[in-house]
Formats: C-alpha cells, structure tokens, sequence
C-alpha cells in the first residue's frame, strides 16, 4: 500500500480498496498506521507521500550537539579492540567516532573501511597503526560520502567485524532510517558486512522516521545515544529486545 501511494503521489480510498481485495474500512485503518509511522499524510479520499526532510550538509551537522557526539563517539570507540576490522559509516557522528578510535593509542591493527571522505581524514593520523581503505565510488557533496556505483562492490566482499553506523531515524516499527536513497543503499549493504550492528544517533533522532529504511532495529546489536533521548523511547526499545546504551 505505502509503495502504491510512493509510486502515485496520491491515491484513492476507494482504489486501494480494489487494488488488494479489502474494505475501505480496512484501507483507512491501515492509512492511518501508515501515517502514525510518518511514513504517508492522511488526506481526504485518500493518502499522499509524506515530503522529505531536507538533507543538512556534513558542515552543518558537525556544529550541531558536538558533545554529544564526542561522548557518543568515545562509547563507540572503546567497544574495538586491536586486530578488528571496522567499517565506519559516513556522518558527523561517526565521523566523531573516528576522532576517538584514532585518540586510543593502546588499539593497533586496525583496518578501517569507509565510505566517507570526511571519517576517512580523520583516521588518517592513525596510519600506520590503522590501515585505511576507501571504498570508491561516486561522490555526493552533501555529505562527501561516496556511493553506488562500485562503493558497494567492495563491501560485498568483506566480512568486517563491527559497523558503526549513522541515522537520521530510529523507531520500532520503521526500524532504522536514512534520509537519503543513495547512502541508504550503501548502509544496508554495511550491515551485511559486519557481524556486529552498532547505531550511533544522537538523542533527536530517537523516534523518528526518515524516508529510507536501512534495517530493522533487530538487525542492530547495539544502539548508542546521549541523554537528551526521550527515556519512554529508550525504554521501549530496551523492552523490544534492543541494547541501548546511554551517555
């Protein structure tokens, strides 16, 4: 149903009802599911997609809650240990989870993947106690990240053992949640990567839905946030299974 209202921008009531053989009644209560994830608008007769948040520059996410993401970033960076290989998402948050994996000098031997041109210049102090790999791939500007195509041939031919990945959303039933297709694309493709899930999200983007679904939150081995998280939130979270640790 969400895919036919994406498809159409806009679609009846009454031809959702045909297209899968159910009731109005049942097509309306569905909507409204729908649109309680945030993931369509509610209009009258029918729904419509919901219009994308814009996108930040890197630059502008880096000013915002930068301690936050330092304490975020120096949780995340004491889960590794040396000999790991780590693929490191591309974002201010995981770039600040670089800046403290490079400030641990007892870590050595660590190979770092990233699609990230902004993370991978912060690891590059680290070299030669980390090797650094870039994935290639075509660059997009807002975030100097780079993507399909040829960014995930390389990720599809590694077995990492930790991921840490940046979202603009985290919610139960939309699971974790990107606002852009291109970088969304490559992220699933992280974590199938990586044994271990790690989500780093600043307290904002806990409870929010974005427009690309990267993975379910039970497709996450863990979940790293900063005290500002709503606590219901977190607990809820907790109680479906998540680890979520707080700092």
């Amino acid at each position: 149903m969400l895919t036919a209202v994406e498809e159409r921008e806009f679609v009846r009531v009454a031809d959702l009802s045909d297209m899968f053989g159910i009731s109005e009644v049942t097509v309306r209560s569905d909507l409204e599911a729908l649109q309680d994830a945030g993931l369509l608008r509610r209009v009258h007769g029918g729904a419509v997609v919901t219009p994308p948040q814009p996108e930040r520059t890197f630059e502008q996410s880096q000013g915002a809650q930068a301690d936050e993401k330092r304490r975020i970033g120096e949780a995340a960076a004491s889960l590794v240990t040396s000999g790991e290989t780590v693929i490191l998402d591309v974002g201010s948050t995981t770039a600040a989870v670089a800046r403290a994996l490079v400030g641990r000098t007892n870590v050595t031997d660590i190979v770092c993947f990233t699609n990230g041109l902004k993370t991978a210049l912060e690891l590059e102090p680290a070299i030669p106690r980390f090797t650094v790999v870039l994935t290639g791939g075509t660059l997009r500007p807002l975030q100097h990240s780079l993507v399909d195509p040829l960014a995930g041939a390389v990720l599809d031919n590694i077995h990492a053992d930790t991921v840490f990945l940046g979202c603009n959303g985290i919610e139960l039933s939309a699971g974790v949640t990107n606002v852009n297709l291109p970088e969304a694309e490559i992220k699933r493709q992280m974590v199938k990567a990586a044994r271990r899930r790690i989500v780093v999200a600043t307290g904002d983007k806990i409870g929010e839905i974005s427009l690309a679904p990267m993975c379910a939150t039970e497709d996450v081995t863990t979940l790293i946030t900063d005290t500002s998280a709503d606590p219901g939130l977190v607990t809820g979270l907790r109680e479906a299974g998540l680890q979520v640790q707080v700092v």
